[in-house]
């Protein structure tokens, strides 16, 4: 049986070629004898594997040696606590923007540290859209502001950077980092749990300028400290090692596919195809506006609701897997991270169509 397509928002499928060249080093490594699972993260095998990892994201993201790249633990959940124990540095407040539920969830996180001014909100459309920069409300005294560019459930996506000034720029990109190029120096911390196109979950990236660190709140645990990793190069304590590897061969695989600049073609036309089969029909609808819309999350309900259930056992029957939609949000949501090969959403588009017919 052929490997299904895989629409899962995360834990995310892989590339094949990665997890094909991992099959083959699972048992040795580079004539080591051993698994990267059985090395020391400190012997010379393992270290090297970690070193080349962050040269090639700091090749693909362009990161200078202004940012430090930590390769962490806790998902993206720890550092929505992390964030406002390092940034705040003698400040009391911090502005945060409302896009939805992982918005939502670093909000109530922060208020754990600081109070938190929510400068924008979309939750007066259900979350539908990413608020105009010219309506927000920021501090005059805030430490930093935080904003989520793409909200996974949602299905909604900021397609500009926001301007903050001399105000750090805190973005949690855990759903669309290495989807296309950014500007790295727009940014006072970006971070992102890997398990959507990163690599399998455990791991979680933080870039954070090192300007930045070495000013954390009273009582700060070590391992929520950004310095205490930096200076230890994330092996503070023991790092995910085979997730940091898997994430180095994602790395290398990126870069075969022209880097972030192919990545960048390939994924905006994956995401036209699919919406275009929605838009192009009165079966399907997409709750976002138009020019919000996520290249990588993309919800779509059926006219009649009562369909959903045949459409998901059908679409499993044809090798189209995890496409129901969250709970919050019902119907169906198709993610389509990098490793989502350009054939997987021409065969969902195709099954899409062909249900409309059977049953529009």
């Amino acid at each position: 049986m052929s490997r299904p397509f895989n629409f899962s928002a995360g834990p995310a499928m892989l590339p094949q070629a990665v997890l094909e060249k991992a099959q083959a080093e699972m048992l040795d490594w580079h004539g080591s004898g051993m698994s990267i699972m059985e090395m020391s993260h400190r012997g010379k095998e393992y270290l090297s594997v970690a070193e080349k990892a962050e040269s090639d994201l700091r090749s693909l993201m362009n990161i200078s040696d202004d940012y430090a790249v930590l390769f962490l633990q806790g998902g993206a959940s720890s550092q929505f606590a992390m964030v406002p124990m390092n940034l705040l540095r003698g400040k009391r407040k911090a502005d945060y923007i409302n896009t939805g539920a992982w918005s939502k969830k670093a909000i109530a996180e922060a208020k754990l540290f600081c109070d938190v001014n929510v400068a924008a909100s979309s939750e007066d459309k259900k979350f539908s859209y990413a608020p105009a920069q010219d309506t927000w409300q920021l501090s005059n005294d805030a430490a930093f502001v935080h904003y989520t560019p793409n909200e996974t459930i949602g299905g909604v996506e900021f397609h500009w950077v926001p301007e903050t000034g001399d105000v750090p720029l805190v973005a949690d990109m855990s759903s669309t980092i290495l989807s296309r190029p950014i500007e790295v120096s727009k940014f006072g911390v970006i971070y992102a749990g890997a398990q959507k196109n990163i690599g399998p979950a455990g791991l979680t990236l933080a870039i954070v300028r090192k300007d930045l660190m070495g000013q954390t709140l009273a009582g700060t645990p070590s391992m929520f400290d950004y310095k205490i990793h930096a200076d230890n190069d994330s092996m503070y304590n023991t790092p995910s090692t085979y997730a940091w590897y898997l994430a180095g061969l994602v790395f290398e695989w990126l870069q075969e596919q022209g880097g972030l600049e192919g990545m960048a073609r390939i994924n905006q036309r994956k995401a036209q195809k699919l919406y275009a089969a929605i838009d192009n029909s009165d079966f399907y609808a997409n709750p976002v506006q138009v020019d919000c819309r996520s290249w990588m999350n993309i919800p779509f309900t059926l006219a009649n609701a009562d369909l959903d259930k045949t459409f998901l056992d059908e679409a499993l029957k044809a090798n189209l897997k995890t496409l129901k939609g969250h709970r919050s949000v019902g119907g169906m949501r198709a993610s389509i991270y990098n490793a989502m090969p350009e054939a997987g959403v021409d065969a969902l588009v195709e099954f899409m169509q062909d249900f409309e017919k059977r049953y529009g």
